[in-house]
């Protein structure tokens, strides 16, 4: 577990807008950095089990919340929920200082990144696309990495109070830059999980035993953190870790929306994306994403 703890780290007054599997641990290694926290959820109720657990504060707005935070962080869930937390009267954006930063952890389009980008610096704010990998072991552990777009001299004054909960953190360029990397990074896990699936569906029907095709198969060139974490859970039919495959399809549609502006051709992307709205007819879609197996198995999810 990443010892987020930083002695020479100064204590900021931060904000951390929703309280969901990734944000909840986020927050919670914000205060154990020693930074002074309050928090906004949709759901009071949740913000205040928050309070209860780790201390800090809770507001009942994302304005007020904000008010006098040197940083703001959020993750939500789509571009809607982003704009309604940072945007209009009760915005964050209204009540936060000139000079503060805005790190948005939440996986979005890169036009709302750039969107809010603009919105920020009209107002005499910075706003940084910040989007993460790792999971919810990831925030749980301080161990995700972060994908970051927006300007530099902020990403600086930044990037030490994000290292709270990230192994690493990485700025990619200007506004959205932080988005398309995600977009990358799911676009490269679509085809591993599906091949892992085909794999052990394939080594189940030969009548193998899969934890030991995984021990051999593991130490060579087949070997992924897909692999080390999924296979053994997969053999198990156990699907309910962290990330869902609702939200997954959520990543995959900006995917291919993006691919659709830019000319690239995605075909096994686009192909995973049916496999995985098969799982959700199926009444999967809050398994996680490595039930593509229930697919080739001769059982129902």
């Amino acid at each position: 577990m990443n010892d987020s703890t930083n002695y020479n780290l100064p204590s900021y007054a931060v904000a951390f807008l929703g309280l969901g599997v990734m944000g909840d641990p986020m927050a919670g290694h914000l205060v154990r950095a020693g930074h002074r926290v309050t928090v906004y959820n949709r759901t009071a109720s949740k913000a205040h089990d928050w309070v209860r657990r780790h201390g800090g504060h809770s507001a009942p707005t994302p304005r007020e919340a904000a008010a006098n935070a040197d940083f703001v962080f959020s993750c939500v869930g789509n571009d809607d929920d982003l704009r309604s937390v940072t945007l209009g009267a009760e915005g964050a954006f209204a009540g936060m200082s000139p000079g503060a930063v805005f790190v948005d952890h939440t996986t979005t389009s890169a036009d709302v990144a750039r969107e809010l980008g603009i919105a920020a610096r009209e107002r005499g704010l910075f706003f940084i696309d910040a989007p993460v990998s790792g999971g919810q072991a990831g925030a749980q552990n301080g161990a995700l990495t972060v994908m970051c777009g927006g300007d530099a001299d902020a990403f600086e004054r930044a990037q030490p109070v994000i290292r709270a909960y990230a192994r690493a953190v990485t700025r990619l360029g200007e506004h959205g830059a932080g988005q398309l990397c995600k977009m990358v990074n799911q676009i490269a896990i679509a085809g591993v999980v599906q091949s892992l699936a085909e794999a052990l569906a394939f080594g189940e029907r030969a009548g193998l035993d899969l934890h030991t095709v995984l021990q051999v198969i593991g130490k060579g060139a087949a070997q992924s953190w897909q692999m080390d974490n999924r296979g053994p859970t997969m053999i198990e039919g156990r699907y309910d870790f962290g990330f869902a495959v609702d939200l997954m399809r959520k990543d995959f549609g900006l995917c291919l929306n993006e691919a659709r502006h830019n000319g690239a051709r995605l075909p096994v992307l686009a192909l995973v994306d049916q496999f995985y709205a098969d799982v959700q007819a199926a009444g999967g879609g809050r398994l996680d994403t490595s039930s593509l197996l229930t697919r080739l198995r001769d059982k129902n999810v």
